[in-house]
């Protein structure tokens, strides 16, 4: 465990060891009161007021305070170096954590699945939000006090030692035993501990279903079983609570062993101490402040501070651990893509084709696609309709290989996609879904994310062809900071998307309802663009001019696939001639944008003033 968690503190240490110099240099500033206290106080005794010279005594005393000012002056300026080690641990963990969480739900199939399957998500909230806070709060924590623990107490067993080595060699025996027996209370605490994180988890699972499906719950009058399912994670995590709080009590005795054991036997012996001279008054003083103010504080803050933020940042750490240590993701193909058309003349032609597709999105759901068969060849243009929630986003999916199908076959150029090398395809292959991605940063970052390379003549003619013009003229040039996407229409964020592929190297596009912010004209003019850029458009239409633009339309029935022109499927398809019945009455028309006799706006408005059959 603790090589696991060196592992992930290594790194983070390693780059701040400026920050670890500064921190122990600091450290030792503030470690000067234990060490002098001791000392101070038996000579302010023993050669002041003992003595009769009581300003000298006092004088002595002054030092010490001045020493306590000092040293809170070193715990002052340790605090931005243990606070610049404690964000970066955090940032770091934080990049980890969403790095497997995105890991496992993108490849489920490599075994990585944590905490049964579809409760991934609610998990990785829980430790994103839990875990890794703890971490944070705890290191944060353990930093400040470990180094003040052991530096106080090898401080106040130097000084014990100067004082007297026979008193320092009882403190360190019984501070040793008290040491031994911390270690054998961590074994247990260790174990319950990691029940209870278990206990938090499960919880999690149970409740996460139970929450996001509350409407269902009570809609069924289901509350009574989801207030069981919820109620027994809920007593196993109490449970868990109350076991790790008793094998806590045990840190009292503990305490008592290392501090309050030596202090009674110093007490006791005092008088034979002093009547022997063994020890002066004053060193007999100055050895119960170094145990009192010195050895006790210290041990303490080792057995319930540091010993429990140990054990808790040790667990917690090595729970991470089991959560980013993920598979491999599962090998791809190494066949290269020889159709995909490496220029604008293209290549050899890059067909598409699925062969007795079988698709389901469980092991146990009934399968949205059973034999289902298409080709799409290289250059053509292919709208997909269909009603709401059929499987029209899930066909584009298979198409463009970010679907695997469970029986069948789709193959790129002729080449069965799980034997293409996948940097390649998804390179080739662009699927562009309605959400649309815009990130922090300048324009042209965004625009050539996908082809750093690109010059700025190609994005201009982008921009022309796609009418993103005015939005690059508002923002101020391709080198202008978009600091908040959220700042963009909707529309602007789907041109931009849009134009990132439209410069990318890929012939295969699928628009996957990539319009749907943008007016009739708008959508027009980027699928001429597109339909213009050599290679092949796949198109999810959400109207019907996109569907006509199209040189087949496949429609999407239950368990059918229909394809053909639109002559052909108005005469052989009763689900297409619905369509075209629902978007005429809705406000549509066949016309071409610029010739419609209804503004795009007021089309939009018909459209969405009613429920739509399309996504």
């Amino acid at each position: 465990m603790a090589s696991e968690t060196m592992r992930l503190v290594r790194p983070v240490l390693r780059a701040h060891c400026r920050d670890l110099g500064a921190l122990a240099a600091w450290s030792l500033v503030e470690t000067l009161p234990v060490l002098l206290s001791g000392t101070l106080v038996a000579a302010a005794l023993d050669h002041g007021f003992l003595d009769g010279r009581v300003p000298h005594g006092l004088l002595l005393l002054l030092a010490y305070g001045v020493t306590m000012v000092i040293g809170t002056l070193g715990t002052r300026q340790a605090m931005p170096h243990t606070a610049a080690m404690v964000e970066s641990l955090r940032d770091a963990l934080i990049g980890k954590v969403v790095r497997a969480g995105l890991h496992r739900a993108v490849y489920p199939e490599s075994g990585a699945g944590h905490s049964g399957g579809s409760t991934t998500d609610v998990s990785t909230v829980a430790r994103l939000t839990r875990q890794v806070e703890t971490v944070r709060q705890i290191s944060g924590g353990l930093l400040l006090s470990l180094r003040g623990v052991v530096l106080a107490m090898v401080a106040a067993m130097i000084g014990l030692c100067a004082l007297d080595p026979l008193l320092a060699l009882i403190t360190g025996g019984a501070v040793l035993t008290a040491a031994a027996l911390t270690a054998l209370l961590s074994r247990v605490l260790r174990r319950r501990h990691v029940a209870l994180l278990r206990a938090q988890e499960e919880l999690a699972r149970r409740a996460g279903p139970q929450l996001t499906g509350i409407r269902d719950v009570v809609t069924c009058g289901a509350w009574k079983t989801a207030g069981r399912t919820v109620g027994a994670g809920v007593d196993a995590e109490a449970a868990a609570a109350v076991a790790s709080a008793r094998a806590g009590a045990g840190r009292i005795a503990v305490v008592a062993v290392g501090t309050r054991l030596p202090f009674a036997i110093i007490l006791l012996s005092s008088p034979w101490l002093v009547s022997s001279a063994v020890l002066t008054p004053g060193a007999l003083v100055g050895a119960m402040v170094y145990l009192l103010q010195g050895i006790e504080p210290a041990l303490r803050a080792m057995v319930q501070t540091v010993s429990n933020m140990g054990l808790q940042l040790s667990v917690t750490l090595h729970r991470l651990t089991d959560f980013i240590d993920v598979p491999p993701r599962p090998p791809s193909g190494t066949a290269p893509l020889t159709g995909a058309g490496a220029g604008a003349g293209g290549g050899t032609a890059t067909d598409i084709a699925l062969r007795d597709v079988l698709f389901a999105y469980g092991p146990h759901a009934e399968p949205l696609f059973s034999r289902l068969s298409l080709d799409i060849p290289y250059g053509s243009h292919l709208a997909i309709v269909g009603p709401s929630g059929i499987g029209k986003s899930t066909l584009a999916c298979l198409a463009g290989g970010l679907e695997r199908a469970r029986c069948g076959v789709v193959t790129v150029g002729g080449i069965p996609v799980p034997e293409l090398a996948e940097d390649e395809l998804r390179r080739r292959v662009a699927v562009v879904p309605q959400e649309s991605y815009v990130f922090a940063g300048t324009l042209r970052e965004n625009l050539a994310l996908l082809r750093p390379d690109v010059p700025e003549s190609e994005l201009d003619a982008a921009a022309v062809a796609l009418g993103l013009g005015e939005t690059v003229r508002r923002l101020g040039g391709y080198d202008a900071a978009i600091g908040s996407p959220g700042l963009l229409s909707q529309g602007e964020r789907q041109l931009i998307t849009l134009a990132r592929v439209y410069v990318s190297e890929a012939r295969v596009v699928i628009l996957d309802e990539a319009t749907c912010h943008l007016d009739r004209t708008g959508e027009e003019r980027v699928e001429d663009a597109f339909i213009a850029r050599p290679g092949t458009l796949i198109v999810v239409a959400h109207r019907i001019t996109s569907a006509l633009r199209a040189e087949r339309i496949a429609v999407v029935g239950q368990d059918s696939l229909t394809v053909g022109s639109h002559d052909e499927l108005l005469r052989k398809s009763a689900e297409y001639a619905e369509l075209i019945g629902y978007w005429s009455s809705a406000g549509e028309s066949a016309e071409p944008a610029g010739e419609s006799a209804e503004p795009a706006g007021e089309v939009a408005e018909a459209v969405t003033s009613r429920p739509r059959p399309l996504v």
